[in-house]
C-alpha cells in the first residue's frame, strides 16, 4: 500500500508520502465516511448514477477511500522499468472518424461539444513508481499522485481543479484550450469558444448547489505554461451550504471531460469510444474532516494492474475542429507520460515496438 502526492494538494512543494491504512472501497457518494481526513479516487463509472445514463463500466471499485494519517517528504527513488506501447482503442484513423461523427451530431443539433478520448495500452515491466517519478519530473503539476494498492496502480499528472471548497465558498477551474504556446491558444477562436462553453456549463452545474445569486465567473481565459504544453482555464465561484455528497451528485462528472449538453454528450461518448473510461475523467482529491475539499479532474491519468497499464488522452470537439489537429493535440497531451508518443499513430507492429524506460540511481 503506497500513496504519493504532489505538494499542490497540501500547499507545499515537491512530493509527499502519505501515511495511510488499507483502502476502503465504496459504491455511493453517500457512503463516504464523515469527520475524517481522506484521499478519494472516484471513477467516471459513477456517471451512470448521477446522470442516469447507461455507459460502459470498467468493473473497478467506483470509489477508493484512503485515510490520511500524516505526511512526510518523499525522498526515495524508484527502480528500473520498461514501458512498451501495445496499441490504442482509437488510433489516428479511428479517432478522425470519431471526430467527424461528433461534427455530424453537432450539425444535426444534438450536441454543441463532445470530449472524445482514446485509450493507449502499454506493457509495463519493472517499477511503476519510477514511471510516475519520470512522468511527474517531465511535467510537474499541482494535482499529481501515485497509488499502489495490492495489484492496482493509479497515477495522475492532472493540472485541472474540478472543485475546491473552503467553508461555504466553492471554486472550479475548468481547463479547455491546449497548445504549445499561450499565443497559439489565444489566437484561435475555436479554443476560446470551447473554454467559454465549458465555463458556462460549470456555472450551470454550480448553480444546482449554490445559494441563489452567488455563482460568478471570476476569471476567463487564463493560460498556464507547463513543461510539455500550455493550458487555458477559467474560474467559476459560488457559495453553498450543501454537503460533499450532494455537491458531487449535482456536478459529476466534470463538465470539461464530457461536453454540452452533458447528458447527451455522455451518451455520444459511450457510443463512439470503444473503451470504458474507469478512473480516467473521474475525480480525486483530499476531503477534510471539516468538510473542506480539493478535487482534481482525472485527466493525464493512467491505471492498470499486473503488467498492463493504460494512459488516456482526449480533446474537446466542436463544429470547427480540424480532425487531424485534434489527434495531434491528443498526442501532445501524452508526451509527459510517454516521450515516444510522436510515433504512436496507427497501432501498427512497427509502432508497437516503440518503448521507453528509466533507471534511478
Amino acid at each position: 500500500m503506497e500513496l504519493i502526492l504532489s505538494g499542490g494538494w497540501i500547499g507545499r512543494e515537491g512530493l509527499w508520502r502519505v501515511k495511510t491504512s488499507e483502502p476502503i472501497y465504496l459504491v455511493r457518494f453517500e457512503d463516504i465516511p464523515p469527520g475524517k481526513d481522506l484521499f478519494l479516487i472516484i471513477s467516471y463509472d459513477l456517471s451512470r448514477d448521477t446522470l442516469s445514463v447507461d455507459i460502459k463500466c470498467r468493473g473497478l471499485p467506483p470509489i477508493i477511500v484512503l485515510p490520511l494519517e500524516g505526511f512526510e517528504r518523499f525522498s526515495g527513488d524508484g527502480g528500473t522499468y520498461r514501458l512498451d506501447f501495445v496499441g490504442m482503442s482509437l488510433p489516428e484513423d479511428g479517432f478522425i472518424k470519431g471526430v467527424l461523427k461528433v461534427k455530424d451530431r453537432i450539425e444535426r443539433g444534438e450536441v454543441y461539444q463532445v470530449n472524445l478520448t482514446s485509450e493507449m495500452v502499454f506493457r509495463l515491466e519493472g517499477d511503476p513508481l519510477s514511471l510516475f517519478l519520470d512522468f511527474f519530473g517531465r511535467q510537474p503539476v499541482p494535482y499529481g499522485f501515485f497509488l499502489r494498492a495490492s495489484d492496482l496502480i493509479v497515477m495522475s499528472g492532472s493540472m485541472e481543479l474540478f472543485l475546491k471548497r473552503k467553508g461555504d465558498r466553492l471554486v472550479s477551474r475548468p481547463v479547455k484550450g491546449t497548445g504549445r504556446t499561450p499565443e497559439e491558444i489565444l489566437s484561435k477562436e475555436k479554443e476560446i469558444a470551447e473554454n467559454l462553453m465549458i465555463t458556462d456549463m460549470m456555472r450551470n452545474d454550480l448553480g444546482r448547489v449554490a445559494r441563489a445569486g452567488t455563482v460568478r465567473v471570476r476569471e476567463l481565459f487564463r493560460v498556464e505554461e507547463f513543461s510539455t504544453l500550455c493550458q487555458m482555464h477559467s474560474t467559476v465561484e459560488a457559495e453553498t451550504e450543501k454537503d460533499t455528497a450532494d455537491i458531487l451528485r449535482n456536478t459529476f462528472p466534470p463538465a470539461s471531460v464530457t461536453g454540452a449538453p452533458k447528458i447527451k454528450a455522455v451518451e455520444v461518448i459511450d457510443e463512439l469510444e470503444p473503451h470504458a473510461r474507469g478512473y480516467y475523467c473521474g475525480t480525486a482529491g483530499i476531503l477534510r474532516r471539516n468538510g473542506d475539499f480539493t478535487f482534481s479532474v482525472l485527466i493525464r491519468t493512467a491505471y492498470g494492474s499486473g503488467n498492463e497499464i493504460s494512459y488516456f488522452a482526449g480533446c474537446g470537439i466542436v463544429w470547427d475542429s480540424d480532425p487531424r489537429r485534434e489527434f495531434e493535440e491528443l498526442l501532445l497531451k501524452a508526451r509527459a507520460f510517454f516521450p515516444g508518443v510522436a510515433g504512436v499513430r496507427y497501432g501498427s507492429e512497427e509502432v508497437c515496438k516503440r518503448s521507453s524506460g528509466g533507471e534511478r540511481a
